[in-house]
This record gives C-alpha cells, sequence and structure tokens, in this order.
C-alpha cells in the first residue's frame, strides 16, 4: 500500500511538473510576441520618417524636435513605468503598454505640422518606453523560474522584428501612402497585442523554483539570477547604476550605428548607396544571431566573462569598422561589433531585474536609452571637430568601459548569502 501512495504522488508530481512547464512554455511564447511587436512596430514608422517629413513640411532642424517627441515620451516614462508593474503586475502593464504603442503608430501621418508630429510623438514614445520595461520586467520573471539565463533570445525577437519591419516598410513604401502603411501595421501590432496578452493575462506570474544557488559562477556555467531583493538595498541600487552604465555603453554603440554606419562607407569609403545602407544591415544581422545564440553562450560562460568578452569583441570590431582602409573590412569590423554587443544589453537588463525587479529594469533602461540618445549627436558634433571615423572609435572605446566595468565588479554581482 505504501508503494502504491508513491507511485500515485510520483504520478500526479510528474503531471504537475508537465503542467507547469507548459504553462512556462506559453508565457515565453506570450512574451516573445511584445518583444517583436516592438521591435516590428518600430521599425515600420522609422521607414516612413522621409513621408512624413515632406508631409508636415518640416524642414530637418524641426523634424529633428519633432523626433525628440519619442525619446521624451519614452524617458519620461519608464520610471513610473516600474512603479505600475509594481502595483499592477507587469503582465497587464505589458499588455496595456503594447496596446497603446501598437495604437499609437498611426498618429504620425495624420499630423500636418511639425508641432502636431511632436506631440504625437510624445504619446508614441509614452507607448515603446512602457512597453520596453514592462515586458523586460514579465521576462525576468520568467527567467527565475526557468533558472536559465533566456533573455537574449527575447531581445533577438526584437532585432528580428525591427529587421522585418524595415524590410517591409522598405518594400510598400512606394506602393502605400503613409496613412494607410501606419494603420494596417497598428491593426496587426492591436491584433498581436490582444492574441498575445490574452495569454500573458491569463497566466499568473511565475515564481522562481528553489534551487540552491552557488556562490560563484562556474567554469563552464552560467549563475543563476537571484531573485529580486536579495541584494542589501544600497548595494542592489549601486548594482543597477553599474548595469546601467554597461547598457549606456551598448545602446551608445547600437544608435550611432544606425545613423552613421551607412554615411561612413559612402563618405570615407566611396562605398555606393546600396553598398553603403548595407552596413547597418550587416550589424543588424549579426546582432540578431548572436542574440538567438546568447543563451547557449551564457550557460557556457556564465554572465560576467560574457560581459567581458562581448565588449572586447565589440570595442575590436569597431576599431576595424571605423579605421579600416576599404569597405569590406568595414563591413567586417562591423559584423564583428554587432556579434560583441549582441548579449550586452540583454544580460545588462536581466541583472538588473533580477536585483531589484520591475525598478531595476526602469533605472538601467532609462540609463541605456539615454546612451542610444547620447550616441548620434555625439558623434555628430566629434565629427565635425575631428572626422567621422575618429569620432566612430567612441563607440569602440564605450564598448571597453562595459568590459572593464564587468571585470571589475565581477566579485559584487554574487547573490547575497553566498
Amino acid at each position: 500500500m505504501p508503494t502504491l501512495n508513491k507511485t500515485r504522488t510520483a504520478i500526479l508530481g510528474a503531471r504537475r511538473s508537465v503542467t507547469a512547464d507548459r504553462g512556462l512554455a506559453r508565457l515565453r511564447a506570450a512574451i516573445t510576441a511584445f518583444f517583436f511587436l516592438d521591435g516590428f512596430v518600430f521599425a515600420g514608422w522609422v521607414a516612413r520618417i522621409p513621408a512624413i517629413k515632406d508631409q508636415t513640411s518640416a524642414s530637418e532642424g524641426a523634424l529633428g524636435l519633432a523626433l525628440l517627441g519619442v525619446s521624451a515620451g519614452g524617458t519620461a516614462t519608464m520610471m513610473a513605468t516600474g512603479r505600475l508593474c509594481r502595483r499592477f503586475g507587469n503582465h497587464p502593464t505589458t499588455v496595456a503598454a503594447g496596446v497603446l504603442f501598437a495604437g499609437s503608430v498611426a498618429l504620425p501621418p495624420l499630423t500636418h505640422s511639425a508641432l502636431a508630429l511632436g506631440l504625437v510623438l510624445l504619446v508614441f514614445g509614452t507607448g515603446f518606453g512602457a512597453l520596453n520595461v514592462a515586458m523586460n520586467s514579465a521576462a525576468v520573471d520568467l527567467i527565475a523560474a526557468l533558472r536559465r539565463p533566456v533573455m537574449p533570445g527575447f531581445h533577438a525577437a526584437f532585432s528580428l522584428g525591427g529587421m522585418a519591419g524595415a524590410g517591409l516598410g522598405g518594400l510598400i513604401a512606394d506602393h502605400l501612402s503613409p496613412t494607410r502603411h501606419l494603420s494596417l501595421l497598428a491593426v496587426f501590432g492591436l491584433l498581436l497585442a490582444a492574441a498575445a496578452g490574452r495569454t500573458l493575462i491569463s497566466l499568473p506570474v511565475p515564481a522562481p523554483r528553489d534551487a540552491a544557488r552557488p556562490a560563484a559562477e562556474s567554469e563552464n556555467g552560467a549563475a543563476p539570477e537571484p531573485s529580486p531583493g536579495a541584494e542589501r538595498p544600497g548595494r542592489a541600487r549601486w548594482l543597477v547604476g553599474v548595469f546601467g552604465l554597461i547598457a549606456l555603453c551598448t545602446a551608445y554603440g547600437e544608435g550611432a550605428m544606425a545613423d552613421w554606419a551607412a554615411l561612413h562607407l559612402h563618405q570615407d569609403l566611396d562605398a555606393s548607396a546600396g553598398l553603403a545602407a548595407a552596413g547597418y544591415s550587416v550589424f543588424a544581422l549579426v546582432m540578431a544571431v548572436g542574440r538567438l545564440s546568447g543563451t547557449t553562450l551564457l550557460e557556457r560562460l556564465g554572465q560576467t566573462r560574457t560581459l567581458i568578452a562581448g565588449g572586447a569583441t565589440a570595442a575590436a570590431g569597431m576599431l576595424l569598422g571605423s579605421l579600416a582602409p576599404t569597405v569590406w573590412l568595414a563591413l567586417l569590423g562591423f559584423a564583428v561589433t554587432g556579434l560583441g554587443l549582441a548579449n550586452l544589453f540583454p544580460v545588462a537588463i536581466a541583472r538588473a531585474g533580477a536585483l531589484t525587479g520591475p525598478g531595476g529594469v526602469a533605472a538601467a533602461s532609462t540609463l541605456g536609452y539615454g546612451g542610444m540618445l547620447l550616441g548620434p549627436p555625439t558623434i555628430g558634433f566629434l565629427a565635425d571637430w575631428y572626422s567621422l571615423p575618429i569620432a566612430l572609435t567612441t563607440v569602440a572605446a564605450l564598448a571597453a568601459v562595459a568590459a572593464v566595468v564587468a571585470y571589475g565588479t565581477r566579485n559584487a554581482v554574487r547573490p547575497a548569502g553566498n
């Protein structure tokens, strides 16, 4: 009889485990869908900026000020979203932010002045910033339950969504007006948010698995994420700042590559317009591939080694990309840079969230987003004072800073109590 009871208990335990695993798989798919949505919708909007500039009759300066609406809305919203996540939960906040973000992409083509464009972009930026904090916070909860460093996979979905949105936008730009294109994009985004959001809201926030945590990263495996709040408050805030700095260094490079890679190839290396445009595409493609393999890399090297290796690789790649004497060597450098930067931002955000929950995600995201804003204008000023190749070496310098910071704090990021 005792044997029979043990058998029944084992069967019930196995069934509960299978059910839990299925729930986590559905949750992972839903969160991945929101990351894809984020990249796809944002890239679709970016593809129509030239047409909307013509529609609003805005000068370059006026357009630049209007585009600051996205940055201002996103930056101002991120910290507030951390508080909303703590009050209402990561899942409902993610769905609400996704609906706002997807729906507001239809607004820019309805404007006819730079001022009106700037105002609607504040709304769009609010949705963008809120979605980034909320979905990353939801991802941090899932990572704690899975006990696997899967954050790079989510960010790979964002990268792939961006590539798909940009590619589709380029294909249909000559066939659909901005109003029709972005309206259809909004409808698609809302449908995806509704489908993924239904799953997200129906599933509870997963609880971290109670597994023994090693004191440090093993030689061949990644250290598990500490649960939010495991560190002392003051020390945790300091560490969040450290990971925010790493995110800033990474985002600086991404923003710089998006705005200046093509110009460098065309202006400094005499590449054709088509080949110059391939510069950022190569960078983005290799970054997406690097993120798809990021979980395996983290499990083999651990988080600290991944940050150090990534920063060093990106620094070497960008030195080659910015100072190479030929187009093909520069493209190789951009590819290496994308590979190096691929997992720095996801790891930094995941570690910040593991330390202090949504507040950590919000703080690190705000710093990282600040780096994306800082990069393009800084490089522009330095290019005026020196040259564009010299200015682009600042990307290599900050990637090296990220590696040095990760190495310098390698002993400070161990879970408390070990």
